[in-house]
């Protein structure tokens, strides 16, 4: 069996989904048929702050949220909505979109992450 690592994985991710830059991302903020999905850990939360509005959805229970039959669906993930992913530096947030979108979600991800957005001039909201 051919061993694949994170960055292969990420890699094959990333040719399946629409990649939007951070520029693009803030342009979407404020669209109504939009829901900003960050992914990163609570730790990241406080200490980096986060995009205003977003949901926060842990990665490990993003299967579980999405999929209606699971006792621990949330309503959110049955939006007709466009999904925008994001973690600190896209990685997660790549794998995210991909799992999402094959579960029947419209998906994108920010390329760079959250470290993207902030580079790029986006809103920052601080603690949690």
């Amino acid at each position: 069996m051919r061993k694949v690592g994170y960055k292969g994985l990420v890699e094959a991710a990333e040719e399946r989904i629409r990649i939007i830059s951070a520029t693009e991302a803030i342009g979407k903020l404020s669209e109504d048929d939009v829901v900003f999905v960050d992914l990163r850990d609570v730790r990241e939360l406080k200490r980096e702050g986060g995009i205003p509005g977003a949901f926060h959805c842990p990665r490990g229970l993003l299967e579980f949220w999405i999929d209606p039959e699971s006792p621990y669906h949330d309503a959110v993930f049955a939006e007709p909505k466009e999904f925008v992913f994001f973690c600190n530096l896209g990685w997660r947030s790549a794998l995210a979109a991909d799992i999402a979108q094959q579960m029947g979600l419209n998906t994108c991800h920010i390329d760079g992450g959250f470290e993207a957005w902030k580079t790029a001039g986006g809103e920052v909201r601080t603690g949690r």
